[in-house]
């Protein structure tokens, strides 16, 4: 496993989490590599049973864990997307070597609360919960003084096509309102240093300025990182670790205007009041 300060300690730095998805799987160990040396802080695998949301074939197995760990110095967090996970699968991912577990809030089951404690506590990874839009604020509450990082997805027409370098999510103003809540969420419970918020799903360097207004410290980036115009990006042609490197600009601008080491500025600056 790897060092997994990155996960979980909040600064002024806004953090990327390099999804995976849109990855080219014959090029996995290159593209990888790529984005490490781009300057991404994590590595975000989704990993499917076949059976949630009715995708019947299965995405992001334990071979594509196994083969990202031995690619990459980074934190590798595994983004649950299942029907009610088991603990069995957990100490799998351990032995594999995940160093962050996102469990998924509307399909885990009444297991939840318990499960996040076994990662935490058992396993002694980092852990964190998260949920497609539409999924009520209020449903995050009671795992904030127990997670490292809560992620909010933004709603994906998957029916639809797309095209060049377009993420097939929708990202609605009212994302920007969860995000803000969110994050006034996770500092009401005095969490604001210790629980990372992650918007996921349509982020690109002409929105991300505004999640980032709003509290998020790490967005989830596949198709701003892996596509162009062209179809995906060429591992080894350079053209990943630039655009890794071109957002990470532009959180490092946006962190400048909103953010302070202790937190949002103007939370800082209203005592509080948004």
């Amino acid at each position: 496993m790897a060092e997994t300060g990155h996960v979980g300690r909040v600064d002024k730095r806004v953090k990327i989490a390099a999804g995976l998805f849109w990855a080219d799987y014959g090029s996995l160990g290159a593209t990888v590599e790529e984005l490490e040396a781009g300057g991404a802080d994590w590595i975000h695998i989704e990993m499917r049973d076949g059976k949630y949301m009715d995708f019947a074939a299965p995405r992001g197995g334990i071979d594509v864990l196994d083969g990202v760990r031995g690619r990459t110095s980074l934190p590798v967090e595994v983004q649950l997307q299942m029907v009610r996970p088991t603990f069995d699968l957990f100490r799998q991912l351990k032995e594999l070597g995940a160093d962050l577990v996102s469990l998924p809030i509307e399909t885990t089951g009444e297991m939840l609360m318990q499960q996040v404690m076994y990662i935490r506590e058992t396993l002694e990874l980092k852990v964190g919960v998260w949920a497609w839009q539409g999924a009520g604020i209020a449903a995050f509450e009671q795992y904030v003084p127990f997670v490292d990082i809560v992620e909010y997805e933004s709603k994906a027409p998957f029916w639809k096509p797309t095209s060049g370098s377009k993420s097939p999510h929708t990202v609605d103003p009212i994302m920007l309102t969860n995000i803000g809540r969110l994050h006034a969420m996770i500092r009401e419970a005095g969490r604001e240093r210790d629980v990372d918020l992650m918007e996921d799903g349509g982020l690109s360097l002409e929105n991300v300025d505004g999640f980032v207004e709003r509290g998020m410290t790490v967005g989830e980036f596949s198709s701003p990182l892996l596509k162009g115009t062209r179809g995906r990006l060429v591992p080894g042609s350079g053209e990943i670790a630039a655009a890794v490197r071109a957002l990470r600009e532009r959180l490092d601008e946006s962190a400048a205007r909103h953010r302070s080491d202790s937190g949002l500025k103007r939370v800082a600056e209203t005592g509080g009041q948004r």
